[in-house]
């Protein structure tokens, strides 16, 4: 029993180390490290473990300024809840301004109570370089590992997502269910894997040596098998 959970958790490991990179919905979000109004250098990856939506803005965009109340309200409402895949939810502001005063006097006006960082490069902000973002607003929202799971929520569409995403309780019934569920998932690439083995058989000698390498392996695999 422990080889099988071990072995399912390195497949898991592997996973999720080899996650895309990118800023498409299922890869996992690229590295920010920007200077906040203090002078003080931010990661995106600080916040891991939450659910966080990464906020590009500026103090001089209309549209965005517009939109503040709504993300101002999603932070009061989820800042505290437990997610699926988080614990919490918080903001990470990237502004596109040039200008240090307009942004910090538009954080203060819009109550934006969360981290903030810029390079101060305007619409040559390497941020939005890395995120291709060519409007604003524009935001992607991502899980406690740093995966990208929405893009783009506006209005109403973000407090609904995260609604969606908030952890519920599973019952006793749900429960095994994903227990089976997960059991016959592990028990097929079992087989798989054993079929393929078989198919190498059939092409070997039954006196070789690799032959009796690989009929071991076979029943090695069969007593990992887990039984309903």
């Amino acid at each position: 029993m422990k080889k099988i959970f071990l072995a399912i958790f390195v497949v898991s490991a592997v996973s999720l180390f080899s996650q895309n990179v990118g800023t498409n919905i299922g890869d996992k979000a690229p590295e920010l490290v920007y200077k906040s109004p203090e002078g003080k250098e931010i990661a995106l990856s600080s916040l891991r473990g939450k659910m966080v939506l990464i906020d590009f803005w500026a103090s001089w965009c209309r549209p965005c300024r517009a939109e503040n109340p709504n993300v101002v309200r999603a932070y009061n409402n989820f800042k505290d809840k437990k997610f699926q895949n988080g614990q919490g939810f918080t903001v990470y502001g990237v502004s596109l301004d040039r200008n240090k005063e307009y942004w910090i006097n538009a954080i203060k006006a819009d109550n934006l109570t969360w981290t903030h960082v810029s390079d101060l490069k305007y619409w040559n902000s390497d941020a939005a370089r890395k995120y291709h973002v060519r409007s604003i607003p524009s935001n992607f929202l991502i899980d406690g590992d740093g995966i990208i799971v929405a893009k783009n929520l506006r209005g109403t569409r973000l407090d609904d997502t995260l609604k969606k995403l908030l952890y519920k309780e599973k019952t006793i019934d749900e429960l095994k269910a994903q227990t089976t569920s997960e059991i016959e998932t592990f028990n097929n690439k079992i087989d798989k894997l054993i079929k393929e083995y078989q198919f190498k058989l059939e092409k070997l000698d039954s006196k070789s040596s690799d032959y009796k390498i690989i009929t071991k392996e076979i029943k090695r695999l069969n007593k990992l098998k887990i039984k309903k």
